[in-house]
Parts: C-alpha cells; sequence; structure tokens
C-alpha cells in the first residue's frame, strides 16, 4: 500500500430517519450537516473540505443501510477531549455504552456510544 494513501476514504453510518440521526450529530458534535439525496439514497454530509485528502463521510438512509450495534466499527474524532461529546449523548437521544477509556499514554482515549439510529460509534481522542 502506498504510504501517502488513507486506508480510509470515506464512511456511511445508516440511518432509518435521516432527520432524527442529523439532529442528534449536530447535537453531540455541535457541528452543521448538508443534506441531498443521490440514487435515491438520502444522506446528510459531516463537515469536510473536499479535495484534501482527509477522511469524511455521511450518515445514509437507504433499501441498503440497516442501523446495527454488530459489524463494523467507525471512530469519529472526539479531540481535543471527548468528554465533550460524551456529555451530549444522552440528551440528543443515544446512549453511552463505554465511558471515556485510556488506550495508552501514545495513543490516548477511546469510547462508545449509541447513537439514535441504533448504531454503535467509536470515539478516539487525544484527551
Amino acid at each position: 500500500m502506498n504510504a501517502s494513501v488513507n486506508s480510509l476514504n470515506w464512511f456511511e453510518i445508516p440511518a432509518t430517519d435521516i432527520l432524527r440521526a442529523k439532529a442528534f450529530y449536530e447535537a453531540i458534535f455541535d457541528i452543521k450537516m448538508d443534506e441531498m439525496e443521490m440514487m435515491g439514497i438520502k444522506m446528510a454530509f459531516f463537515p469536510a473540505e473536499p479535495q484534501n485528502g482527509k477522511v469524511s463521510g455521511c450518515l445514509a438512509q437507504g433499501d441498503m443501510y440497516t442501523p446495527s450495534m454488530d459489524g463494523t466499527k467507525v471512530y469519529l474524532n472526539g479531540n481535543p477531549d471527548m468528554a465533550t461529546v460524551l456529555d451530549k449523548v444522552a440528551a440528543a437521544g443515544g446512549k453511552v455504552l463505554m465511558p471515556k477509556t485510556q488506550i495508552s499514554p501514545e495513543i490516548g482515549y477511546m469510547a462508545f456510544f449509541a447513537d439514535s439510529e441504533g448504531n454503535s460509534i467509536g470515539l478516539h481522542s487525544n484527551g
């Protein structure tokens, strides 16, 4: 693999109610998500700078998207301190599944939460 290429370049988090899911993620990350529909799939996009080479993704609602607590895990950026995000999860309609836990001093911290759609989502932060 070319060292200048990311292993991950896009993610899609399944949703059964795109507006509810969008409201959840906007609330816990204090962001604005733009919406669009493409090929019958409703999407709400996490903030990104197009063509900058950094990973981004969206919420996706469509026939081939089924929220689940099992399967692939996505870790979203909780920097600088994921406690800020975790403190908003319950009020936004989710549930903290694993509190902020140190992986190691060098790697930082991780946590898991259930989103409004029933997905298990990871968080990572340095602090």
